[in-house]
Formats: structure tokens, C-alpha cells, sequence
């Protein structure tokens, strides 16, 4: 023991603490161990341990001492250190290791007891304690090593080939991708970037992440001082051989290679131990790069929480082994909050369809796929287009045959054939921007072939149309048929005299200033101010002009150039009440076609307006949450009844007298109350929230400057809040499907929150329902047979009165970008994942500010969150019961999973959000319908 040299070095030594071990070939010549006549150590020691084992020469111990000063420390035996086999033979040798971990267990920890009483004074560096508290120190000390020491076994024999590729999954720095070529190119990317960065031919340390393409600084200069400790190095800068060294450590695809990196990080003093303080040094960093500042205010309490589970004995640090024991069971801490989704009914029992390869077959089923997709949609389109074509032909033909044929020509046919066509349609651009009128429609059998969830589209379609039929009409009027009229010989257009004035033939310029010419130019410049404002770019404000043109843009802009149709349509009745080359007034028909939707439609704005002024709601209570929303709970005014999903519109007279809003109703209808939530995404919603939650401001003078109206409050000296509606969405319609897939992104989760509450309320009712039955049944015989005849009549009332609700099963998908909107809807997630019992609601949060579950910068925060749900049931981000995932979904595992577990039902897949993720949703509902047989059913609204 005087001579180092006989040692073998382990691990990384400390300037107080030496770490040796020695394998030691035990013989089985030598005297029984019991005698004690090899003192107290010294160089005898290693023939004690060579007696220990005298009858079994196969059995090989590794003994680690501390070098305290003068002191031995005692620290633990173990079965020798051997390197790992090869991955290929992993699984063979899986069963014969686990079958003789009972007797390594009982041969080393026997060694360890032996040693122990052997060598009293091992256990302790000071022999100068008293006896009986030194005996009970030991005691605990050897319990509580020979514990971390099965542990460590334990890990080691439960490591597989497959535990370590998943655990690999969870632990990566750069990138998915592991192919050669893949690799060669990344590095061609990362070595043009530092050509770029590099002065000198160095690249500086702060450089280090843009360099490598890993967007979290702090995170990368973490990574870069880890590799340069490990050259026993402080450096601020590194050539290109040394960056490709670094690259090189950090792409490795060895399991082992990047968890010793990932413990090195925390590991800051270099002495294989992690302590408390270093695992929240590196929470801290985590989440640093993930942008989660809560997260880090509460980094010491979930670094203790590691620690607890990692460190039961209270040592005080945890190893590499221990690190790696968590990785490994990653899957295990982690399934505990998922859904149940594994069934009977396997992917590809599922498959009722198979894509033909032949090309033929191939473009047949593409072209049936489409027809079903969209037939609703396009029975509408063709009865519209034959409507016009018809109208076209038949006022064409009608001029042709008449007598101003002769002077103005096929000119004059196709202007009035144009105009046909206007008048329908401006008759039908009303029609899909009726809400009552469609709200009713989408609760009756109208609704299985009329796709109401598209009357804004259709509604853009018939305006171009509109812009169409305008340009070809005043095109042969101006160019054409007015100049062939003017210019017409006096014998030509003596057979049209008597349709004009006084029988004179008028002059170009006199057509354009009588009624038809004044009445046509202004509807055609009104309409074109409405048409352009309502584009995207103007409407949303993508279009930046300079002030004060800057008012032409933006919402407000789009929704009163609107209302200058409505003078649009003054025009159109008189343009059409003066025409030339008719007579008769059921010739001039402008006012058939469009009198009955304008009725329609200005009745509805009556109702809109009465309704309104009836709906006015106190308000119960205003809550300002994180990332600019608040919500506002209000009273139900009497009478009002909806259905979750529908919307209602909001009107604040001391904002505005004339701007209507629409929100999506949060509150189930069962309730006593509406809900909203509100985004402050505009200079509306702004003020409204100032107006509601400003104390310091008067009830009695509010609004914007450009408004300002005082007044506008009730009796109680609230402001007044009117509210119209409700009207129909495509959510509304969830009753009619087996199962749901509801998708939000942000704010669109707000019509969803009322489905949720809806379903979670009906199946309340239901289990009261059962558990009245059970009590009616369990009554004794004599009172069932006196009250017989009225519980047969009230039963069948109840019966006859309970609905049926089609909806069994819904999968519901949060996404957002900033971690404080999980405070919006805390409270109703808390609610459903409690009070669900029969699972009949899988809620999902994913959080797309995280970086994804698997990337080395998320996989502390992964493992945190994975134990704090285990052992408290709430998750570290949300706040709720339900667990939150990283990054995006992958949509296309969603649908088949619940393809999977759903055969032959119909899935109502309902988005709202941003359009850009309803293309790929509705491309993968017609994919799986096609391809198993659930049939997913796409329907979405933007916000």
C-alpha cells in the first residue's frame, strides 16, 4: 500500500482525494481469513484479500481506497471493470447476465462485509472518534454504500442494445441525421461558416454556436468550454483542426460519447461528481436556451428534486452511471402521463385500402379520392356556372335577334349577356354573409350537402366573378357598342329611335353623363375601393404606406369601405329602372333578382341591431392573463342559447358605436354565464382591455381619441357591453362524429375549451343519470311495486327527454409558442383531467418555444418534467395535470394513431388558427381516409 506504483489509477483525482483500484487474483491456497494475523494493513493487505477467496480462484473483486492525507477511506468492492462487449452481442448475452446477477450480488456484497470486519478501520479517515457514534456512522455509511453499490449493478445489468439507441434519441447536440454523407455535408456547412467568422484563422468562442448552427449561445459556449476543459485547456479561441475535433465529439453517434459530454457540462470542476448546485447551474442553462424564465426562478427546487431521485442515500453528488440510469429509463418516467392509445386493432389491421401502383389505377383512384373529397363543393360550383352560362346564352340570344343587333352588333350581345350575369350575382354575394340565416341552416339536414363551412369563399368567388362580369359589361359598353351606336348611319339607328329620348341619337359624351353612364361609372369605382381594401394585404396590414395613407389599411379600413355597397346597391336598382332598348317594366329586371336577398339581408341587420340593444350583459369579471389576452365572464342575457363553437360578436359603445367584433364562446352551454378570451391583437381590443381593467380611469369618459363619446354606461355604472350572435362555426357540428381531433394553435384553442367543457358536462350527467337508475333499481320489492305505475311513466320521460350524444372520444391539441398561455385555460385543464373518469378526453400541450423532446438543450427540462409529474401529478410548464410536450406534433403519427385505435369510425377533425397549418391537416384527413377505414372528416376556421 506504501507503493502507488501498484495501484492502477480510476477515475479523476482531486488535490485532497486519490482514487485507487486493483484487481486482485484470489487463490485458494492461503490460511482462513478469520484469523487476524496480517495486522492492520499495509503491504499485507494484499494477501487478505487474495485469503478471501481462497476456495473459488474464478472470482475477481475491484477495490476502490481514498487516499485521505494519512487516512484510508474505505469505498466500496465491486465485480471487476470490464470493457462493454460488442453492441451486436448485447441481446445474446441479455439472459445470461440476468441470470447470474444474483450471484455476482451475493459474492461482491459478501466480499464488501468481509473486508469491512477484516479492516474496522477503513471505515472512517479519523480513528480518534468515539467508539459507540463511530460504530453507528459506520453502520449507516456501509448501509448506505453497499445500497449505491446493488444500484450501480443493477444498472449495468439492465442496459440493452435497445435502451441505449433509445436513450440516444433523447441526448442529441446537432442533428437526426447520422448518415455518412449526410454528416460530410453538415461539416462542408459548419467549415464555410467558420471561413466566414474566423479572424485570424480563430474563431472565437462566442462564434462557436452561429458556427456550428446551434442557435442557443449560451448553450454552445457551454459545449465549448466542456471540450476545452477535457484537453485540460482555458482558451478563447480555436483553429479549424481544433473545431473539427470538437465537431467530431459532439456528432458522435455513440450513446456513451454524448452522455460523458452532457455530464462533463455539469461536471464544471472536473472531479466525476455532480452536485446540486452544478445540476442547477445547468437547469439554469437549459433553460436559458429554451426561453423559459419560470423555469429557472425554480431551478434550485427541481435540481433537488434530481438529486432525490438520483441520490437516495444522500451522498451529496451523483456519478456518471446514475446519469445514465435516468437517460435509460427516459420512456419510463415519461409514459406515466400519456394517454392510453395502444389497441387492439393494430396499423396495419387498419389498412381497408391500399394505394394501386399501376399508373392508371393509380390516377383513377386519385381523381375517385378528389370527387368524394369535394363533391359538396362542386355540385354548388356547377349548378352556379350552368346558372350563369344559361342566363349568358339566353340574354344573348334574345339581343341577337333584335333589331339593335343590326347597329350595335355582338358588342351590345355580350354586354348584356355580362349584365345578366351581374345581376345574379350580385343577388347571391349576400347570401353567405347572412349568419342567422346560416347558423339555422347548419342545424337542419342541409348541412349533410351544403358546405357552409366555405360561404367565405364562395362568397370571394361570386365578387370575382362580380369583377369579371363588371370589366367585360363596361368594356363593350365604352369600347364597343357605344361607339357603334354614335356613329351608326341615321337609317340604322332610325330602327332603334323610338327607345331613346325624343327618337335622337345621343352622343358619346352624353351617354357617359346621363343616369346609366353616371350611375354605371360610380358603382364601378365603389366597388373597386371595396374590393382592393378587403385583399389580404390591405386587410390584415401587410401593406406598410406612409401616413396618412396608412388609414386606407387594416381592418377598420376593410369594414367600412363594406359599407359603401350598400349605396352600391341604390345605384344598381336605379341603373337598371333606366335602360335603354326596353319598354316593358318586367323587362328590366334587376329588382327580381336582388330584392328578395336584400330583404334578407337588411332584416337580418334589423334583428342584429334590436337583438343587440336587448343583449346588453353585466360583467361578472375581467382576468388580464399572460401573453396579451384577458378574459371577460359575463352574464347570459335571458333567452340566449348556443352551442360550443359558435361565436358571438362584441360591441362597447364607449369604444365605438358602429365596430362589431367576433370572439369564440369559451363557456359550455350548460352554464350560467358567457365567457370570452380575448388577444389584444388591434387597437379595439387594446382599448376594450383598458376600459375594463383601467381603474385610475372614469366610467364616465371613455374611448379612443378619434371617438371619445361620454356616456355610454349603465345603471350601474359599468360600461356597456352589447352582444349579438350566437352564430354558427364549423366546431358546432362535433355532435356528429364518433370521435374528435381538435387543433388549435394560440387563441384558436378558444372554441375548443367549450367542446371540452361540453362533453366533460354531458358525461357528468350521464354518471348522475346511472347512479340515479342504480338506486331506483336497488329499492326493496314492496315500494317497486306500489309506485310500478308512475316509475314506468317517469322513467319514460326521462327516457324520452335524455339525448343520445354521438361523440365518445376526443384528442385535443394545444399548440403555442410562449409558455405563459397555458395560464388561459389552467383551471379547465385541471377539471378534465380530474373529473374525467372514463377517459374520454386526451388532452395534448406542445410548446414550439422548447426545442424538441430528444435534443441534448431540452433534455434536462425532459427529465425534470418526467419526475415532478410522477411524483406531484403537475407539470413544470403548464402548471396542470396535463403533460406538456416540445416542439411540434407530428401530425401524421397523430392521425394514424388515432386511425389505429379508432377503426371504423368517423373522426371530425377541427382546426383554428393561422392558415398555414390547415393545408397539411387536410391533406392528411383525405391521405387516412383513403388509406384505413377511419374516415377523418376536415373542417377550420382562421383567426
Amino acid at each position: 500500500m506504501k507503493s502507488p506504483a501498484s495501484f492502477n489509477s480510476f477515475g479523476r483525482s482531486s488535490s485532497k482525494l486519490s482514487n485507487y483500484s486493483r484487481l486482485f487474483d484470489l487463490p485458494d491456497d492461503l490460511e482462513d481469513p478469520t484469523r487476524d494475523e496480517y495486522g492492520v494493513g499495509g503491504a499485507m493487505l494484499p494477501i487478505f484479500l487474495s485469503d478471501l477467496q481462497r476456495n473459488n480462484h474464478q472470482d475477481l473483486v475491484e477495490v476502490t481506497l481514498e487516499l485521505e492525507n494519512d487516512s484510508i477511506v474505505f469505498c466500496s468492492v465491486a465485480p471487476p471493470s470490464t470493457p462493454p462487449p460488442p453492441a451486436v452481442a448485447v441481446d445474446e448475452r441479455e439472459t445470461s447476465s440476468v441470470a447470474a446477477s444474483s450471484g455476482i450480488f451475493a459474492r461482491s456484497l459478501s466480499v464488501t462485509s468481509r473486508i469491512r470486519r477484516k479492516f474496522a478501520w477503513l471505515k472512517s479517515g479519523s480513528s480518534s472518534r468515539a467508539s459507540s457514534t463511530a460504530a453507528e456512522n459506520d453502520h449507516d455509511q456501509e448501509r448506505r454504500i453497499t445500497a449505491r453499490d446493488e444500484r450501480r449493478i443493477k444498472a449495468k445489468l439492465q442496459r440493452t442494445k435497445s435502451t441505449a439507441q433509445q436513450a440516444l434519441k433523447g441526448l442529441r447536440f446537432i442533428s437526426k441525421t447520422t448518415g455518412a454523407n449526410d454528416a460530410e455535408e453538415m461539416w462542408r456547412r459548419v467549415e464555410s461558416r467558420f471561413e466566414s467568422l474566423a479572424k485570424d484563422g480563430l474563431l472565437a468562442r462566442e462564434d462557436f454556436g452561429e458556427c456550428i448552427g446551434m442557435d442557443s449561445k449560451e448553450f454552445a459556449v457551454g459545449i465549448f468550454d466542456t471540450l476545452a476543459r477535457r484537453k485540460r485547456q482555458r482558451i478563447q479561441k480555436i483553429t479549424k483542426d481544433e473545431l473539427h475535433d470538437f465537431w467530431s465529439q459532439i456528432t458522435d453517434q455513440s450513446f456513451d460519447a454524448r452522455l460523458q459530454i452532457f455530464f462533463d457540462m455539469a461536471d464544471s470542476n472536473e472531479d466525476g461528481r455532480v452536485t446540486r448546485e452544478e445540476v442547477q447551474e445547468l437547469i439554469m442553462l437549459s433553460a436559458s436556451a429554451n426561453k423559459l424564465s419560470k423555469l429557472k426562478e425554480q431551478a434550485e427546487e427541481y435540481a433537488a428534486l434530481i438529486m432525490e431521485e438520483l441520490d437516495p442515500e444522500n451522498f451529496g453528488y451523483i456519478e456518471l452511471w446514475q446519469l445514465e440510469t435516468l437517460l435509460l429509463q427516459r420512456d419510463t418516467y415519461m409514459n406515466y402521463s400519456r394517454p392510453l392509445s395502444t389497441t387492439s386493432v393494430g396499423w396495419s389491421q387498419n389498412l381497408s385500402h391500399v394505394r394501386p401502383k399501376n399508373m392508371v389505377r393509380r390516377v383513377c383512384f386519385s381523381i375517385r379520392c378528389l370527387i368524394l373529397e369535394n363533391w359538396r363543393r362542386g355540385w354548388i360550383l356547377l349548378l352556379w356556372m350552368m346558372a350563369m352560362t344559361a342566363l349568358f346564352a339566353w340574354k344573348f340570344m334574345q339581343y341577337k335577334n333584335r333589331a339593335a343587333f343590326q347597329v350595335m352588333g355582338y358588342c351590345l350581345c355580350t354586354a348584356k349577356g355580362a349584365a345578366e350575369t351581374l345581376k345574379l350575382n350580385m343577388a347571391l354575394i349576400l347570401l353567405p354573409v347572412c349568419r342567422n340565416t346560416l347558423t339555422w341552416l347548419r342545424s337542419t339536414k342541409a348541412r349533410s350537402f351544403v358546405p357552409f363551412d366555405d360561404n367565405i369563399n364562395f362568397h370571394k368567388t361570386i365578387a370575382i366573378a362580380i369583377g369579371i362580369g363588371v370589366l367585360v359589361h363596361g368594356g363593350s359598353h365604352l369600347s364597343c357598342d357605344f361607339i357603334f351606336l354614335t356613329n351608326a348611319p341615321p337609317e340604322k339607328f332610325a330602327r332603334i329611335a323610338s327607345y331613346f329620348p325624343h327618337g335622337k341619337q345621343p352622343t358619346y359624351p352624353e351617354l357617359l353623363v346621363g343616369i346609366l353612364g353616371v350611375t354605371g361609372i360610380s358603382m364601378v369605382i365603389l366597388m373597386a375601393i371595396a374590393f382592393i381594401l378587403a385583399t389580404s394585404r390591405f386587410r390584415k396590414n401587410i401593406l406598410r404606406l406612409p401616413a396618412p395613407l396608412n388609414r386606407l389599411t387594416g381592418f377598420n379600413a376593410f369594414w367600412y369601405s363594406h359599407h359603401l355597397l350598400g349605396l352600391v346597391y341604390v345605384l344598381l336598382v336605379i341603373h337598371g329602372t333606366f335602360l335603354f332598348l326596353t319598354h316593358k317594366w318586367y323587362q328590366r329586371s334587376t329588382w327580381m333578382y336582388i330584392s328578395v336577398p336584400l330583404l334578407l339581408y337588411i332584416g337580418e341587420r334589423s334583428v342584429r341591431t334590436c337583438r343587440s340593444e336587448h343583449y346588453s350583459v353585466k360583467i361578472f369579471k375581467v382576468s388580464v392573463l399572460p401573453g396579451n389576452v384577458f378574459s371577460m365572464v359575463m352574464s347570459k342575457p335571458q333567452g340566449f342559447k348556443y352551442k360550443s363553437g359558435q361565436y358571438i360578436f362584441l360591441q362597447c359603445p364607449s369604444i365605438s358605436p358602429f365596430e362589431w367584433h367576433p370572439f369564440s364562446i369559451t363557456s359550455a352551454p350548460g352554464d350560467e354565464y358567457l365567457s370570452v378570451h380575448i388577444r389584444t391583437a388591434g387597437d379595439w381590443t387594446q382599448e376594450l382591455k383598458r376600459v375594463f381593467t383601467d381603474v385610475n380611469d372614469s366610467p364616465f369618459v371613455i374611448g379612443r381619441a378619434r371617438f371619445g363619446h361620454p356616456g355610454h354606461v349603465d345603471q350601474n355604472g359599468q360600461p356597456k357591453l352589447l352582444v349579438d350572435g350566437p352564430y354558427g362555426a364549423p366546431a358546432q357540428d362535433y355532435r356528429n362524429y364518433d370521435v374528435l381531433l381538435l387543433v388549435g394553435l394560440g387563441i384558436g384553442a378558444t372554441p375548443f375549451i367549450s367542446i371540452l367543457k361540453d362533453l366533460l358536462n354531458n358525461s357528468r350527467a350521464e354518471e348522475q343519470m346511472d347512479s340515479n337508475t342504480e338506486m331506483t333499481t336497488s329499492d326493496d320489492s314492496w315500494n317497486s311495486l306500489a309506485s310500478s305505475n308512475f316509475t314506468g311513466i317517469s322513467g319514460s320521460t326521462m327516457g324520452g327527454k335524455k339525448k343520445t350524444h354521438k361523440t365518445k372520444n376526443a384528442h385535443f391539441y394545444w399548440v403555442t409558442r410562449e409558455p405563459d398561455s397555458f395560464e388561459w385555460f389552467k383551471g379547465v385543464m385541471d377539471e378534465v383531467a380530474e373529473m374525467d373518469h372514463k377517459g374520454q378526453i386526451e388532452l395534448h400541450n406542445y410548446l414550439t418555444s422548447v426545442y424538441e423532446e430528444g435534443d441534448a438543450r431540452s433534455t434536462l427540462i425532459t427529465m425534470v418534467q418526467a419526475l415532478n409529474h410522477a411524483k406531484h401529478g403537475v407539470d413544470i410548464l403548464s402548471g396542470t395535470r396535463v403533460r406538456t410536450h416540445f416542439a411540434r406534433p407530428n401530425w401524421k403519427e397523430v392521425f394514424r394513431r388515432i386511425a389505429s385505435k379508432h377503426p371504423n369510425a368517423t373522426v371530425g377533425v377541427f382546426y383554428c388558427g393561422m392558415p398555414v397549418l390547415a393545408k397539411e391537416l387536410k391533406k392528411l384527413s383525405w391521405e387516412l381516409s383513403h388509406k384505413t377505414s377511419t374516415r377523418f372528416e376536415f373542417h377550420k376556421e382562421y383567426f
